[in-house]
């Protein structure tokens, strides 16, 4: 792991347990998260394995260095017992890129991030775009997205914690009720669509939007091609039918 680069820390914990995650992270200086609710899909033989009560999680998304990883996974394990069962789980995974200056240093506040170039992971041909707006706006987001030719992202309800230090990074309040697009885009088409979004729809919009972009490996089911070449093709039963009325 390289402790001065950034990843994106993702937390999964039950309800009850999810305080104690957010108070270890505000003592060690990490005040901006995103929080939702999830669902645990194991077995209840496998949950009263590892002593799960609760099928119902929290899933918290933050921003950190390598460095500040693991000083927060040691400060877990420490304080939290998380290598104990039914405690929760915590991982990271590398950042590309977080959209616009002003973002970059509200997300990585007193983190001693300093901006290099960006990490593109050998042999990458897609990024995952995560854009946190206000709820009630990924409309105006998937609008911005689309005018540069994204087709269609998912949509997750949360919450934002740390939205007092907005004003003073951003100049703005935002409402602490959010919304999680995931858009997945072709590499080279990554930066046009982050800078639309943040024109279109960032924190100076009320959709108050702030994206960062995740490397993905590869894809299954997603159609690459533009989309002007799927309708010059034609379907198979189609072409057969014109060639019989060509031989008839």
């Amino acid at each position: 792991m390289n402790q001065s680069e950034l990843y994106l820390m993702m937390t999964v914990t039950g309800r009850d347990r999810m305080p104690d995650f957010i108070k270890l992270y505000q003592d060690k200086g990490l005040h901006t998260h995103t929080l939702s609710l999830g669902h645990g899909t194991a077995t209840q033989r496998y949950m009263r394995l590892l002593a799960l009560n609760e099928t119902e999680k929290m899933v918290c998304l933050t921003i950190l260095t390598g460095r500040k990883w693991l000083e927060v996974k040691r400060a877990m394990s420490v304080r939290l017992r998380i290598e104990a069962p039914g405690v929760g789980i915590a991982y990271v995974v590398p950042l590309s890129s977080i959209g616009g200056k002003r973002e970059l240093m509200f997300l990585t506040e007193g983190q001693g991030f300093e901006k290099g170039a960006e990490t593109v992971l050998k042999g990458t041909e897609q990024e995952l775009l995560i854009v946190i707006s206000n709820q009630g706006y990924s409309e105006m987001v998937m609008d911005a997205a689309r005018a540069v030719g994204a087709r269609g992202g998912t949509v997750i309800h949360a919450r934002g914690t740390g939205q007092d230090k907005a004003e003073r990074f951003l100049g703005i309040s935002l409402a602490s009720e959010k919304d999680l697009i995931l858009i997945v885009v072709p590499i080279e088409k990554k930066i046009e669509t982050m800078q639309q979004i943040i024109h279109d729809a960032g924190p100076e919009s009320k959709a108050g939007a702030i994206v960062f972009s995740l490397p993905v490996t590869d894809t299954a089911g997603m159609t690459l091609r533009p989309q002007s070449e799927e309708l010059e093709e034609e379907p198979e039963e189609e072409q057969k039918e014109a060639q019989k009325e060509d031989t008839q």
